[in-house]
């Protein structure tokens, strides 16, 4: 297995870590008899010689190794190596990438014919990551094909089973002109005598490459398979034991869900399905009503992919995961939780079984960390973001405590006026900041957030000491700062007393923060202005951007910074462009300049878009040449911040695009 180990140079290649050194040892690990022994080579070859995918010499010197390593059957857990290898090797755009990737899967597919003797290997793990690997580094098609049809004929282990019909779909993919033949195979899989997880597994993969093949009712099929196959398995899992050692690989495993198997068939089948959205959410509403707790968590999880990359009525499985907030089982409780944060509107339905929680589960209120300051209890922050006002009187109870959460402040913008009896309790947590504590500086920021959404003008003596009295050298106090000056702007001429101060920070990093507020409070050009074109013209790209923003707000006023807003709309950033036309329309009114400027940032940067909606809005009717942005939004049914690899992140500003745009397009 090692000869000619010792002849290689290690000390000469790297790693991730240096040099690599230790690679023949983790080799040698690999084939110990201690299984812990063999557990820490393997994360030692993933953390340091294929550290988060990378590729270098040395992973390059171990593919000849891992493969005399793979091929002996003394070797055990051999299952793990062969899937080592083919994350090695890659996939097809590895050759795209150039240099030691494309090295590396040269290496592993001049050795594929490996992986062919090793599909019918005595060892099932072996079996089921040689399946795969065959059909991604085996250049003969119809080979390939013909190994998986035998391997199916004679295979009796549901696992390799499993992986045998992924390979048909990842087969079907690779070379769509000969997939006939396997997509024949997976037809054959996806119907009776077969058991209900490789029928699962079948449809998932038909709905991937030949959707036409799969049954009318397939929501329904689905559903009864899971619920036949949930009454089949086994209460213990057949897996052997493994050491519980610190390792990534260790880890990993304890947190793999307990039907690891079944979450990864229904991920399969939600990811095919894509934007078929009706018979996701059907789906997952029978998978959310299954008798079966795991059935039930793998549901909740398979949710949050769905909510946060399409649009769609999720009204009915969000009261559905409400209704697990109610289970023994802390897994799931936990679960439904963690899904329903941040959908805010969205969570609604579920905000009775919600407070049913909150009311009854105090301990719940808190989250204590062994490290870092305590945060808000999942339950009550995600009822808080619905803007139910029954959590009003648990977060005073929360601020009267010995130990208020960092991040409280940051659900009150969802409270609306419901959270107005707060401010006197968030001023007073104000007031009582030790100024020198670095724990008082991470809190205040979401103090201040609070006040300033609450409006509470009786807060300025405390915002101003907070301002005034932060150490130079705290960690924070940038921070704080800014956030001191954002909250009394936002008190207007209820903030006169702090006039000084701001004046005092027009000349330094905080000047068109300053502005912005001293504009709020005594709307004084002459003071402002001359700081914001200053900012135009020395500032750097983040400063240009804010001062343009706030050169918006002064309107006609801010006249005298045209000559230097036209050019950001032209050699900016993808921001200042925007921020730059936006000001010119609003100082102007000429909607002319701006518009084209929008349009081409509104394709360029999805994450503009809700503030160039918003600008299109305030347009009303000048703004008509842009609608057809909006209208072309709003008949996507896509998250306009899904990313390219299928998940999605912000809800909240997705629903709030969408509510920009029908307003703008009733007023204009």
């Amino acid at each position: 297995m090692f000869t000619g180990i010792d002849e290689v140079d290690w000390a000469a290649l790297r790693h991730a870590y240096g040099s690599a050194e230790d690679v023949p040892g983790m080799l040698r690990g690999l084939a110990s008899v201690d299984p812990a022994e063999r557990e820490i080579a393997l994360d030692g070859m993933y953390g340091a010689v294929h550290h988060q995918g990378d590729v270098y010499d040395s992973t390059l010197a171990c593919v000849p190794f891992l493969f005399a390593l793979a091929g002996r059957e003394e070797v055990p857990d051999r299952g793990g190596i062969v899937e080592l290898l083919v994350s090695i090797g890659g996939d097809g755009g590895a050759e795209l990438l150039g240099g030691s990737y494309a090295m590396a899967h040269t290496a592993v597919r001049a050795s594929a014919g490996e992986f062919a003797r090793l599909v019918g290997d005595p060892d099932a793990g072996v079996r089921r990551a040689a399946a795969g690997a065959v059909v991604r580094f085996l250049d003969e098609p119809a080979r390939v094909l013909g190994l998986l049809r035998e391997r199916i004929m004679v295979e009796r282990d549901d696992g390799v089973l499993l992986a045998l019909t992924e390979s048909l779909g990842l087969f079907a993919r690779r070379h769509p002109g000969q997939a006939a033949g396997a997509l024949d195979l997976l037809t054959t899989q996806s119907a009776p005598p077969y058991g209900p997880g490789l029928r699962i597994a079948a449809l998932g993969q038909l709905a991937a490459c030949a959707p036409d093949r799969l049954p009318a009712d397939l929501v329904d099929t689905v559903v009864r398979l899971l619920r036949d196959r949930s009454e089949r398995r086994p209460v213990t899992s057949d897996e052997p034991d493994r050491p519980d050692t610190n390792t990534l690989v260790g880890r990993l495993r304890r947190l793999r869900p307990s039907d690891e198997e079944g979450s990864q068939l229904l991920r399969t089948l939600h990811t095919a399905l894509g934007s078929r959205v009706e018979d996701r959410i059907g789906l997952l509403c029978g998978q959310l009503t299954s008798p079966d707790p795991v059935d039930r968590c793998n549901a909740v999880w398979m949710s949050t992919k769905l909510f946060g990359e399409w649009r769609a009525d999720y009204s009915e499985p969000v009261a559905l995961i409400g209704a697990q907030l109610g289970a023994d089982d802390d897994r799931l409780r936990e679960a439904a939780v963690s899904a329903l944060t941040g959908l805010v509107d969205i969570a609604r339905p579920a905000a009775d079984d919600l407070y049913t929680l909150v009311a009854s589960r105090p301990d719940l209120w808190v989250q204590q960390w062994a490290h870092g300051l305590p945060s808000l209890g999942g339950p009550l922050k995600v009822l808080a973001q619905t803007g139910d006002p029954r959590a009003v009187p648990v977060l005073a109870e929360v601020l009267e405590g010995p130990a208020v959460p960092h991040d409280l402040g940051q659900v009150i913008p969802y409270m609306g006026r419901a959270a107005t009896p707060l401010a006197p309790a968030f001023r007073r947590r104000l007031d009582e900041l030790p100024l020198d504590s670095p724990e008082s500086h991470e809190r205040a920021t979401s103090l201040l957030l609070a006040l300033r959404v609450l409006h509470d003008r009786e807060c300025v003596p405390g915002v101003l000491r907070l301002l005034l009295g932060t150490p130079e050298e705290a960690r924070l106090r940038d921070v704080v700062v800014e956030n001191s000056v954002r909250t009394l702007g936002s008190l207007g001429s209820a903030a006169q007393e702090a006039i000084p101060a701001l004046r005092g920070l027009l000349e330094g990093e905080f000047a068109v923060a300053a502005a912005d507020a001293l504009w709020s409070l005594a709307a004084d050009t002459s003071a402002v202005l001359p700081v914001l074109l200053r900012e135009l013209t020395f500032g750097n790209a983040r400063r240009r951007g804010a001062a343009a923003d706030v050169l918006a707000r002064l309107g006609p006023a801010a006249h005298p910074a045209l000559p230097g807003l036209l050019p950001m709309t032209e050699t900016g950033t993808v921001w200042e462009r925007m921020a730059a036309a936006c000001a010119i329309w609003r100082i102007t009114a000429e909607p002319d300049p701006a518009l084209p400027v929008l349009r081409g940032a509104w394709a360029e940067n999805p994450y503009t878009r809700l503030t160039i909606a918003e600008c299109i809005a305030a347009m009303g009717p000048t703004g008509a040449p842009l609608h057809d942005l909006l209208r072309a939004e709003l008949s996507s049914v896509r998250r306009h911040q899904a990313t390219s690899d299928g998940f999605g992140q912000g809800v909240f500003a997705d629903e709030q695009l969408l509510r920009v745009c029908r307003e703008a397009l009733r007023g204009g």
